[in-house]
């Protein structure tokens, strides 16, 4: 059938389809403290430099030879009409150019590749992932893995990521320890960043440090924990001295009621971080805690799973993007079928979620509503989510009533924004060959983007 019939498919119809695409046995969670597990239950595997100076990392690796990718389909996030009949022309790691099938320019002596049927996506952008964690229902007792260990979870990631076409990570969290590999004692993540600079096969990452959080809010040695406004001043500065390229405020805490931090203390904190030429971050689920966050002037919202119009009126006044997770209340429904852990599988656990999740829902569809900016992110690694499971979230926001084009938008440029590179989640011709090519229309099924044939 011809390309142009094809209309957005139905919500019914895209979770369908994500059902299909990903077997239950392989989902995966996110964000919040990990359960912990019962007498009965199996026990779990395994044991003053400015960031506005630090190098310009791209995700795109030295690479020679010419590739031509001849008639192909692309979706490139901002138009909602599937692109038919283009051909790509690679020089390296640049698009040298980009022409209908039947207006190309000589190739040269480019290797000819077939695309015919294929779509070409910009490479994707992770906004919320956290590059030293495995994911999994156990996820936050991972991070108290020995440091070797989390270097292992954070080279299985990077591939992972790679291969299901994510060029970017955008890394929220990780431990302060001494790095196995440089000697130096900061957040971990950090190092990553830096020795995959450039690195072929690996995205690039921009690192938030560690969590910033009130003392007993994350289990121990898992954050850096602030008393007051003073100290919690003083780890941003450290953070961005250890060479954090932004810095996460973490404003969950026991009494959902309240925010953990006051707005003169959150002001103080973003004045003296954007002065630094660096951005906040804010981890935040409740409403106290948004409306804290977004009268503090926080740079984005992170995971926001509490919105209402007045709030979300002003995020999108303020320029303050929502960064969705949408993919972790997914991952625990389906841990009531995979796990026998209680928090997840206990009566009317799996309901309790999927209520959650329409009440996160119509939180992203009041923030669309009011024109805020939105990003998508995984949390894999910091939540139950695996690394390459950002195609989830593309799905998630699809299933809660963003357009396919704007779920995509927010997986590539929209993300690509958020991270202050005007390449990342782009093509364009003299930009970065960092797309990749699925079998399928995602602007049409969102779960196209799990069926990646080819890596440019």
């Amino acid at each position: 059938m011809d390309g142009s019939q094809h209309r957005p498919i139905s919500r019914r119809r895209v979770l369908q389809l994500g059902a299909v695409a990903v077997p239950s046995a392989l989902l995966a969670a996110c964000v919040e403290p990990s359960p912990s597990e019962s007498p009965g239950e199996s026990a779990s595997a395994s044991a003053t430099v400015d960031s506005s100076a630090a190098p310009t990392q791209s995700a795109t690796p030295s690479v020679t030879g010419r590739f031509l990718y001849r008639d192909a389909a692309l979706a490139d996030g901002r138009s909602a009409t599937l692109q038919r009949g283009v051909s790509v022309l690679i020089d390296g790691a640049t698009i040298s150019w980009i022409r209908p099938r039947d207006g190309e320019e000589d190739p040269g002596d480019a290797e000819v590749i077939d695309a015919t049927g294929a779509t070409i996506v910009p490479g994707l952008v992770d906004a919320h992932s956290h590059v030293t964690g495995p994911g999994g229902a156990r996820w936050l007792d991972r991070f108290t893995d020995p440091p070797e260990r989390l270097l292992e979870y954070a080279e299985a990631n990077g591939r992972l990521a790679w291969n299901a076409g994510i060029r970017w990570l955008r890394d929220l969290g990780s431990p302060v320890v001494t790095d196995p590999t440089d000697g130096r004692r900061r957040a971990l993540a950090i190092g990553v960043r830096d020795r995959w600079r450039g690195r072929a096969g690996f995205p690039a990452i921009r690192s938030a440090g560690s969590w910033m959080t009130r003392p007993g809010a994350l289990p121990a040695g898992v954050a850096v924990e602030a008393g007051n406004g003073d100290e919690l001043l003083a780890l941003a500065m450290q953070q961005l001295d250890d060479g954090a390229d932004l810095v996460k405020l973490y404003f969950d805490s026991r009494d959902p009621s309240r925010s953990p931090w006051s707005l003169n203390e959150v002001r103080r904190l973003v004045d003296a971080v954007h002065a630094r030429g660096a951005k906040v971050a804010a981890h935040v689920g409740r409403i106290a805690g948004v409306r804290v966050a977004v009268a503090g002037g926080v740079d984005s919202v992170e995971h926001g799973n509490q919105l209402d119009a007045a709030v979300a009126r002003e995020m999108a006044a303020k320029g303050i993007v929502l960064v969705t997770t949408l993919t972790v209340l997914r991952s625990f429904i389906s841990f009531a079928r995979t796990t026998r852990i209680s928090t997840f599988a206990g009566s009317g656990r799996a309901a309790t979620y999927a209520a959650e999740l329409e009440a996160v829902e119509a939180s992203v569809r009041i923030a669309r509503d009011a024109g805020v900016t939105i990003a998508a992110g995984s949390d894999f690694g910091g939540g139950s989510a695996r690394a390459n499971h950002l195609a989830w979230e593309v799905e998630s926001l699809v299933a809660a009533g963003l357009e396919p084009v704007d779920a995509l938008a927010a997986a590539t440029w929209r993300a690509g924004e958020l991270l202050g590179e005007p390449d990342a989640g782009v093509i364009r011709e003299g930009g970065p060959a960092d797309f990749f090519l699925v079998h399928g229309d995602p602007l049409s099924d969102p779960a196209a983007l799990w069926r990646v044939w080819r890596h440019a």
